[in-house]
């Protein structure tokens, strides 16, 4: 008998309207198959996201009281932190995640190496302050420092991540899946 019903369920539900091309019908079933894509790598993803520390501080969030964007990407293109990414990997449209972040998968733990003391002649001229930010370039290539700390002739550069050693919670919902575009790919700089 459950065989039976199964097959009653699938059976199609009335005739076929010869005025519509058959390909009318293959274009909805399309879009049903296109809603429930899995994400993927080559994905493009839209998310709202809220980030919060392990204390439940909220760092940042795609909604907020002015509406907030959702945020987009290319899965697999390392756009965002790998641990969240890989959580990510197989959700579909409408779904929600919570997951829990260690540093390995988020920014990293904190190096010490990337702490330095230079000189204020080093800096641009103009006022100085404690949390200022400037795009440094060094052996590892370009990265973006943070002055810790500043006396009358040197300045401490921090180039660690700010989120750097943090545990970080994300809670996600997927708005959005589908197959990312050569334009998808290449508007991001990563093609």
């Amino acid at each position: 008998p459950r065989p039976r019903r199964a097959l009653r369920s699938l059976r199609w539900w009335g005739k076929r309207d010869s005025s519509v091309p058959i390909s009318e019908y293959a274009c909805s079933t399309t879009q049903a198959v296109e809603r429930s894509m899995q994400i993927a790598e080559r994905s493009f993803v839209t998310i709202h996201y809220t980030l919060t520390d392990a204390k439940g501080q909220v760092l940042d969030s795609s909604e907020g009281p002015d509406g907030g964007e959702p945020l987009s990407y290319v899965h697999g293109r390392g756009m965002i932190v790998p641990g969240l990414e890989e959580a990510l990997t197989g959700k579909s449209e409408g779904d929600q995640v919570k997951v829990t972040v260690a540093p390995e998968g988020g920014y990293g733990q904190r190096q010490d190496s990337l702490i330095q003391k230079v000189s204020r002649d080093e800096l641009p001229d103009g006022d100085l302050e404690v949390g200022m930010r400037f795009r440094g370039h060094g052996p590892g290539g370009a990265r973006i420092v943070t002055i810790t700390a500043l006396d009358e002739d040197t300045v401490t550069l921090d180039g660690n991540h700010p989120l750097a050693g943090a545990t970080l919670s994300f809670d996600v919902k997927v708005v959005s899946v589908r197959e990312a575009t050569e334009k998808d790919l290449h508007g991001f700089g990563h093609g």
